[in-house]
């Protein structure tokens, strides 16, 4: 298990570009990225309409998934929230906020400086709370979820065969 360093990484957020997906794409085409994802990255289309909807949930709601550079000003993968889309399970109604970063991004403590910045984003949108779903496997990602202060609020299961949620809370107005 890798450490975090012991200053917060210089990261960027920007609102994505039509070339980050391709730059998604690639950053999340890896087994152990999307290991809690359905294993396998999806079509360069689907990063097309995924940054697509981004920059319009930005322009509408003022936050996103933002795409995330990294101290090199590379793109790093992404962080930020966009509202739960499903309304069959979870927290259905809530901000989601999430990060997913490629492999070489890994244990330099960029996941949680990047979700540092989408808060004070969010804060600043008037979001009054957020929640985060990690798979209760993912014990990199519920690291990052405690790191922000989140607590856990209640399990459920999604439509994949078996998988097993834990949502996370947190109150931005506090």
């Amino acid at each position: 298990m890798s450490t975090l360093p012991s200053a917060a990484p210089s990261v960027q957020l920007r609102v994505p570009t039509d070339e980050d997906a391709l730059s998604w794409h690639r950053a999340f085409d890896d087994p152990e990225v999307m290991e809690f994802f359905g294993g396998t990255s999806e079509e360069i289309s689907m990063y097309e309409e995924w940054t697509a909807r981004q920059r319009r949930l930005d322009a509408e709601l003022g936050y996103c998934l933002w795409t995330v550079l990294g101290e090199d000003g590379e793109v790093a993968g992404f962080t930020g929230a966009q509202p739960w889309p499903r309304t069959e399970y979870g927290p259905v109604g809530e901000v989601e906020i999430g990060w997913r970063l490629a492999r070489s991004a890994w244990g330099r403590g960029y996941a949680t400086a990047a979700a540092r910045l989408a808060l004070e984003r969010l804060r600043a949108a008037g979001v009054e709370r957020v929640v985060a779903t990690v798979d209760a496997r993912n014990e990199r990602s519920i690291a990052v979820a405690r790191r922000l202060g989140m607590e856990r609020a209640e399990s459920f299961t999604t439509e994949r065969a078996g998988q097993v949620v834990q949502c996370f809370r947190l109150a931005l107005n506090a």
